[in-house]
């Protein structure tokens, strides 16, 4: 009987990286797209009394809230609500950065041996 090589995992190598970079970049989506959508509420002077709107409006709150006050907002209803803007931006940067960092540190290190 002749040694046959069988192999286990049916995972190609980097799947691991690949999946969790995966999630990452879908779990931040889904917080610039109801960011987004928070914006544009805003921008089109939505019905805050309204269940969805409300629902958009609170639960995205708390990723606006450290952004408020950073630039003025003119008096009376916001028409362009400038902290979303700016949680939108962080949360792109937010996600390019950890896709990155989960990539260096689990990526296949290549180089010379000593």
């Amino acid at each position: 009987m002749t040694g046959t090589n069988v192999n286990v995992s049916t995972e190609p190598a980097g799947t691991s990286i690949w999946t969790a970079t995966r999630v990452i970049v879908l779990v931040f989506t889904v917080l610039e797209v109801l960011l987004l959508i928070r914006f544009t509420l805003k921008l089109l002077g939505a019905n805050a009394e309204q269940a969805l709107v409300s629902a958009i409006y609170a639960i995205t709150e708390p990723l606006v809230a450290p952004f408020r006050g950073i630039f003025a907002q003119p008096a009376g209803t916001p028409v362009v609500e400038i902290a979303s803007l700016l949680s939108i931006i962080f949360f792109v940067l937010l996600a390019a950065l950890i896709v990155a960092i989960v990539r260096a540190v689990t990526g296949k290190r290549t180089g010379t041996t000593a």
